[in-house]
């Protein structure tokens, strides 16, 4: 039992050493598909009752869930930093992109932190990363559920994108639907190769893909 105990000691401490702000290798982009986050117990801890991109009329198609630092293996995590936290407003607009202001906070919590930044710049970052990707029209046009191949969205997002290569994207999915696309960035923002524990490829034939509300 001591050795056991000394063996996960050594593992807590070596993990807290290593989730260092600033202290990574790239980036993951994840960009959700908001008519699968928004539907029941897709949204984390009730978040979508208070998003924007639920409402019925609103619309919105593939959104930001998050720009997140990863090692090569693994990925860092509530960092401490020397970063003051976002105010009002800077959350406010990070929460244009991810849909609420409790979504903008648990992001900068989690992930903004670890990047080494400060809360304006690491805002700024995600909305550059988001807008830098072409989001493939054709789904925001559907007006029924339609079930197809994950591969469907992946082809379509590289073809959006002539800059991105297959193994530079993942798209993921959860009970069923298309969840994610997450596509993989170095420091500076630019599309690289994802790191192999970084690819989920969604292997389902039948997908469903809810349309914009």
């Amino acid at each position: 039992m001591r050795c056991l105990a000394i063996l996960l000691l050594s593992a807590t401490l070596a993990r807290a050493e290593e989730d260092v702000a600033g202290r990574f290798d790239y980036y993951l982009l994840s960009l959700s598909w908001a008519p699968s986050w928004c539907a029941a117990g897709e949204a984390p801890r009730g978040a979508a009752r208070q998003s924007p991109h639920c409402a019925p009329g609103g619309g919105a198609g593939w959104v930001l869930h998050g720009l997140w630092p990863q090692y090569e293996r693994g990925w860092p995590s509530y960092c401490r930093s020397t970063e003051a936290d976002p105010s009002r407003s800077q959350i406010a607009r990070l929460a244009e992109l991810t849909g609420s202001p409790r979504a903008a906070w648990h992001q900068w919590k989690k992930h903004g932190r670890c990047s080494g930044l400060s809360a304006g710049d690491y805002a700024a970052a995600a909305r550059r990363a988001y807008e830098a990707v072409a989001r493939p029209a054709a789904f925001g046009k559907l007006t029924a559920p339609v079930r197809l191949p994950a591969g469907v969205v992946e082809e379509a997002f590289l073809q959006a994108n002539p800059g991105l290569l297959p193994d530079m994207l993942t798209v993921t999915c959860k009970a069923g639907r298309i969840r994610e696309v997450r596509i993989c960035l170095t420091k500076a923002l630019r599309p690289r190769p994802c790191a192999p524990d970084t690819v989920e490829d969604c292997d389902l034939r039948d997908a469903l893909m809810p349309p914009p509300r």
